[in-house]
């Protein structure tokens, strides 16, 4: 898996032209929208309001490219039965791409989980860390989590400091609200180049009739009526608008 280390007191790139790419596929690829699941803890005051307003960031800072689901606006803060696992897988699988927080000296079970399973239909991530603790099993030049987590084909590690990116944002008599504004811009336009980067990097290879068998298994094996989610008329739509984008490769045995 490529590792993308950034420094956190290098500057945002300000207007940047997201049409760099001179070839007429590249570029109506660039103007095309893409769905992003952001996951990651959801259960304090603090998750929710990052979530959101990384969401927002990223929606704005990429010019509308990238526009983040966030689970928090799925879910029933009460009654949570699996219908909620259900809700969420589901939005996992129909989204283009995923940035998944893997934050906390211990990876939230549930974002593991929907990494897991993005995985298995070769969906782009990005694996965001802004948690700058030390952590996982191995040294300085391995993720900073459970050795499982790693590897994963196009997935791209986006790892921030978040302490140096909150000092290095806040302004002496400044607001709150204006060292969120710079804080969370130059957090974006870093995970909008993993995007990028991640989305660039080729699909693994399917024969067509494969892709529709693993499409198939992900909507049968988690059980407990996720099946009842997606029709298999929706999994071949979404196969199609998937294969449209760019997003999967299939190719004739």
């Amino acid at each position: 898996m490529n590792t993308q280390t950034n420094n956190s007191n290098s500057a945002p790139t300000s207007n940047r032209n997201v049409n760099d790419n001179d070839n007429g596929t590249a570029l109506d690829n660039e103007r095309q929208s893409f769905s992003i699941y952001l996951a990651g803890d959801l259960w304090t005051h603090k998750d929710l309001i990052g979530n959101a307003l990384l969401a927002e960031y990223i929606d704005e800072v990429s010019g509308g490219r990238y526009k983040c689901v966030l689970p928090q606006d799925l879910e029933e803060p009460v009654d949570r039965t699996v219908d909620i696992r259900n809700v969420d897988l589901k939005h996992v699988m129909t989204s283009d791409m995923a940035i998944f927080n893997f934050d906390g000296a211990n990876l939230d079970a549930g974002t593991v989980v929907e990494f897991i399973y993005a995985k298995m239909l070769d969906i782009p991530c990005v694996l965001l860390r802004t948690d700058f603790r030390s952590a996982g099993e191995g040294n300085q030049d391995q993720d900073p989590w459970n050795l499982m987590a790693s590897h994963w084909p196009r997935s791209k590690v986006v790892k921030l400091h978040g302490m140096a990116e909150y000092q290095s944002s806040k302004g002496a008599d400044q607001s709150i609200r204006r060292t969120l504004d710079t804080m969370y811009r130059k957090m974006s336009v870093q995970i909008i180049d993993g995007l990028d980067a991640v989305r660039a990097e080729t699909p693994l290879v399917a024969e067509g009739s494969r892709l529709s068998t693993i499409f198939d298994w992900a909507v049968e094996c988690p059980g407990a009526g996720y099946d009842k989610h997606l029709s298999k008329q929706d999994v071949q739509a979404l196969i199609a608008t998937k294969l449209a984008k760019g997003l999967l490769r299939s190719e004739k045995a």
